[in-house]
């Protein structure tokens, strides 16, 4: 039998088949079965592609932006101001100051005559104030040194401190300027002091005198700390002679040897002094113009048991112009008054004390200018 394909019944068998596959064949991606309307599989599998190398983009567009991650250190500049690490905050406030002040005076054939000399003042303060909340602690310590060389005549000296001041107060709440205070104070000097030209017998000595006070009273201070006043009803104020011949002469209010007739120490002298009184001090700084600096201590104290009503006064102002960081001019003075401290002692031939003296005003000027270097 011979069977005879034409055009349109190949076109048509080509049709069927192709329909078949499309209807009977499978999916790379199995389909969920259904058996009674629950679906027992809804895994669908997709197809992730990973590329191992990726290829290297050899055009890049003008107007797309990239950089390659290369760290370069060669337009780097060091930073100018040093850098501020975070510090825990201090309640300390320090003040270190180291200086010297000097003065000179030179003449060569000078028709009008004259001296060469030169002096010079060496000076050390610190500072140490503290204050938080109730608490305020101010303490300060206070060294000068002077000597001056003239022609024709040995070294003098011009100045001699030690001077050490310590507050501590409080306060029951932080709006108030008045404290409960205690206070302690203590001056004396470096070495042998003198009446020139006698340079053979001291009239002053390291701790002769020597003065301690500690009491116990109020205080008013400022908030800028740079105004303190302090009362104290009961202060204890300790005098101390440690050199014994001037201990004997009863020297600086301590209680005197006791002599025969013929001028002979049956007892010696005391070495120590109390009293107790009253006082008043004031510390004071205030900056008058640029540059210009004030500063006022002043010490106020009269005894309640054996002179009440003579007051011991000790006042000092100083009043400095800075020129620049490190050069300044000092211009001082100092104001002391004591009625334990004589003058113009009157002995007889056998050197036998006759007349003690009597108290006088004591008086000081400074002028100088020197180099200063905080730290």
């Amino acid at each position: 039998m011979r069977i005879t394909l034409t055009y349109q019944t190949l076109v048509l068998s080509l049709t069927l088949l192709l329909v078949s596959s499309l209807v009977l064949g499978q999916d790379s991606i199995p389909r969920p079965i259904v058996r009674d309307t629950i679906v027992l599989d809804t895994t669908v599998i997709d197809t992730i592609v990973i590329r191992k190398t990726l290829n290297r983009i050899k055009h890049i567009p003008r107007g797309v932006n990239l950089t390659n991650p290369v760290i370069s250190f060669k337009k780097t500049k060091p930073l100018k101001d040093k850098y501020n690490r975070f510090r825990v905050p201090s309640f300390w406030a320090k003040e270190n100051t180291l200086g010297i002040n000097v003065s000179e005076a030179a003449f060569v054939n000078w028709n009008a005559g004259g001296n060469n000399a030169i002096s010079g003042l060496g000076f050390l303060n610190f500072v140490r104030n503290y204050k938080f909340r109730y608490f305020n602690w101010d303490n300060n310590l206070d060294l000068r040194y002077g000597l001056n060389a003239q022609e024709g005549r040995q070294l003098r000296k011009t100045e001699d401190v030690i001077r050490l001041n310590s507050n501590l107060g409080y306060r029951r709440d932080t709006i108030s300027n008045w404290y409960y205070s205690v206070q302690l104070n203590f001056n004396t000097q470096f070495s042998n002091g003198y009446k020139y030209p006698d340079r053979e017998t001291p009239i002053s000595r390291f701790m002769a005198p020597g003065y301690f006070f500690l009491g116990a009273g109020t205080s008013y201070i400022s908030q800028n700390q740079k105004f303190n006043l302090y009362l104290s009803p009961l202060t204890q104020k300790s005098t101390f002679v440690l050199d014994q011949r001037l201990a004997d002469r009863g020297a600086f209010g301590v209680k005197a040897a006791q002599r025969d007739t013929n001028g002979t120490i049956i007892q010696e002298g005391k070495n120590h002094f109390v009293e107790l009184g009253f006082l008043i001090t004031n510390n004071f700084e205030w900056e008058a113009a640029k540059n210009v600096n004030i500063k006022s201590r002043l010490n106020l104290y009269t005894d309640y048991l054996v002179s009440f009503g003579n007051i011991d006064v000790d006042w000092e102002l100083n009043v400095r112009l800075r020129v620049n960081k490190h050069i300044l001019t000092n211009i001082g003075t100092h104001v002391i008054f004591d009625d334990d401290i004589l003058f113009d002692e009157v002995k007889d031939a056998n050197g036998i004390v006759t007349e003690p003296g009597v108290p006088k005003i004591q008086f000081k000027q400074v002028l100088g200018i020197g180099v200063a270097y905080d730290f």
